[in-house]
């Protein structure tokens, strides 16, 4: 009888992917940077383990979105206090945290769960074009 393989911690090997964000669409990128994160594009790819490879994404003030989203789409936060409700468009948080834009982007395109929040650990995303994992050797990802 065949078994099927599930692959372990040591045979799962991971690489480490910058991806220039400029004038990329938010959500074409982000469905791309999720997909590599969770690994679905090798060969050993298992849905109930992580699989995927390291990212980090550079320019992410720099990303362009579609339509009327820049005043339409509405960020929700809450303090936990009574009336505690906060409602920020995406033009605010683009002009005072782009960075949460794309990483609240790229969460939500990731399983819920303990599974999700360690795939999350390994995105790196970046304001400007610098980035401080260049001893990790990076290759580019085109998008």
């Amino acid at each position: 009888m065949n078994k099927t393989y599930i692959p372990g911690k040591a045979d799962i090997e991971r690489k480490w992917y910058v991806v220039d964000a400029t004038d990329k669409t938010l959500g074409r990128l982000a469905a791309e940077v999720a997909n590599v994160l969770r690994g679905k594009k090798k060969p050993y790819y298992t849905p109930f383990l992580d699989c995927g490879d390291y990212v980090i994404v550079v320019n992410a003030d720099k990303i362009k979105v579609t339509g009327k989203k820049m005043d339409q789409k509405i960020y929700f936060s809450h303090s936990e206090y009574v009336g505690g409700a906060k409602y920020t468009t995406l033009r605010e948080m683009m002009r005072t945290k782009p960075v949460r834009v794309v990483e609240k982007a790229i969460r939500g395109m990731l399983p819920s769960g303990k599974l999700g929040d360690q795939m999350y650990t390994k995105l790196h995303v970046y304001q400007g074009a610098e980035h401080n994992h260049a001893a990790q050797k990076p290759e580019e990802l085109s998008i």
